[in-house]
């Protein structure tokens, strides 16, 4: 980071990195300290000696692509200090190098490494029924246009033609309506030549970040075993991170794409409001819904992404990177500090600056959470209060006491509440100017165990949603890196940036994923 106090150790570091990516022996040579007792270790085999180091790296004529994803740095003297890179390679492997530099009278050289390997896991293939309300697929490719057999899983709140939208109810199911024409988001994705593979579940009425539907059951986390997919996007989420799609078409309107890429260890997009299409697609709370996507792959997720978006004028490239302590605290300790460590590589990688400052959106936070969830319940009865009126014990009882908080809500305090978020709107767009991408973690934490008491759940829900609001409320776009690790569960880290800059922010996380070499 450009203010850190390691700049010339993490630019060495960077260095090394970078003949390792070009196979540069002679640039390899040079960062290992040139001392008989230069160690390197892999496995079970250790080497001795700078030249023993030198012939292993000539002899082994290159190594696999990875990304280094996340840096840590202890000192444990002025002169000492041990970096530890955690790293994904291609086919999903991930690895820990650990380092200990030397500043010698050269500059930092390393005295002593160590690499490991971890395989990638195996992924489960058993049938789920709790991601799928319809297993397809249900549209074949046209083999035409930038999403050419793309797998797609639509959430199921999007209609598709001669099918019904089922919203994670059954009794909502039951009443529904056969589909003429697709949503517009499935028309376009399907004209751009994907496949739809089938319809995914999601939370009762798309009222929850959990992903435990009291009907249909709670699909398998395969990046988390045995923890909850998240909510409300969790069958999309479940097809994608599983294998059985590449594409993930969802909804956000207070985190529902966000929660899942994070406990999934997926790619996540928050539109900017408005800047896809909502026809066909059932509603929650108009003010904040919005059509996003997830995906495996950022180029995927970007690709996908131009075909959704409306016609924005070309935005300016991310060119800083802005921290605020005050948000960041808002995460468990954990998660903190494998976020420093993460920002650390993205600066590395980018060659962006990043700054600490203080939006003083953590001040007021309390009180535009609180108005957000205050026109989110009211919008949320406004859609769906009639039907919930006439089928007392339809939905299950945390999703039902959301929607009995907006019939409560009066028309002063919905009004009172309309004002502070018109305020928290135009503070949040002073303090995110076009080119700055804010960084955040997604969620509080990573993904609960499935079994995890309701108070819990509850409870997480609402810490998650103190990081996730400030997009909803501001109609902001977000993108989702799956670049934080809690030992060894997923955790999201998140790039808010200002309105329209969609497509910056998603260059910006596709260049999370260009490999360097080890």
């Amino acid at each position: 980071m450009t203010d850190s106090p390691d700049a010339d150790l993490l630019a060495a570091f960077w260095a090394y990195e970078q003949a390792l990516a070009a196979n540069d022996l002679a640039g390899l040579d040079h960062w290992f300290l040139d001392t008989p007792g230069t160690l390197r270790a892999e496995g079970d085999t250790v080497l001795v000696g700078h030249t023993a180091v030198a012939d292993f790296r000539r002899g082994r004529g290159g190594a696999p692509a990875r990304v280094v994803e996340r840096v840590h740095v202890v000192r444990p003297a002025p002169s000492v200090a041990v970096v530890t890179a955690e790293t994904r390679r291609q086919d999903g492997a991930r690895g820990l190098q650990t380092q200990v530099w030397q500043h010698a009278g050269t500059g930092w050289r390393i005295a002593a490494a160590h690499v490991s390997a971890v395989s990638a896991p195996v992924p489960d293939d058993r049938p789920d029924p709790a991601v799928w309300r319809v297993a397809g697929p249900l549209v074949a490719s046209t083999g035409q246009g930038p999403l050419a057999h793309v797998r797609t899983a639509v959430k199921d709140l999007f209609a598709v033609a001669g099918q019904r939208v089922g919203a994670g109810n059954p009794g909502w199911l039951a009443e529904a309506r056969t589909e003429e024409t697709h949503a517009d988001a499935v028309r376009r994705l399907l004209d751009a030549g994907a496949e739809l593979t089938g319809i995914a579940q999601t939370d009762e009425l798309a009222f929850s970040l959990a992903g435990t539907n009291a009907h249909y059951g709670t699909p398998v986390n395969p990046a988390a075993p045995g923890r909850i997919t998240g909510g409300s996007s969790s069958g999309p989420a479940a097809a994608v991170a599983r294998g059985w799609a590449d594409l993930g078409l969802a909804t956000d309107t207070a985190g529902s794409i966000r929660v899942p890429a994070s406990y999934c260890g997926l790619y996540g997009w928050r539109p900017t409001h408005g800047a896809t299409p909502a026809g066909g697609l059932l509603a929650l709370a108009p003010s904040f819904d919005t059509a996003g996507l997830l995906a495996r792959d950022p180029v995927l997720l970007r690709t996908a992404a131009e075909v959704l978006l409306r016609a924005q004028d070309a935005p300016a490239p991310i060119t800083a990177l802005v921290v605020d302590e005050d948000l960041v605290s808002l995460a468990g300790p954990e998660v903190r500090s494998s976020f420093e460590a993460a920002c650390r590589a993205l600066v590395l990688r980018t060659g962006l600056p990043l700054a600490r400052t203080s939006t003083g959106a953590a001040e007021r936070l309390q009180v535009w959470l609180a108005a957000f969830r205050t026109v989110q319940a009211a919008e949320a009865w406004e859609q769906h209060g009639a039907w919930i009126t006439r089928h007392p014990g339809a939905l299950a009882p945390d999703v039902a006491a959301r929607f009995g908080n907006g019939r409560r809500v009066t028309a002063a305090e919905r009004s009172e509440a309309e004002q502070i978020l018109a305020d928290a709107r135009k503070a949040l767009d002073a303090a995110l100017p076009p080119g700055t991408a804010l960084l955040l973690p997604a969620t509080s934490g990573p993904a609960l165990l499935a079994d995890a008491p309701s108070e819990e759940v509850e409870a997480v829900r609402a810490t998650t949603l103190r990081l996730t609001c400030l997009a909803s409320l501001a109609g902001l776009p977000s993108v989702v890196a799956p670049l934080l690790r809690v030992r060894s569960l997923p955790v999201g880290l998140c790039a808010l940036g200002a309105r329209g800059t969609d497509r910056a922010l998603l260059d910006l996380t596709a260049e999370t994923r260009s490999p360097t070499h080890a």
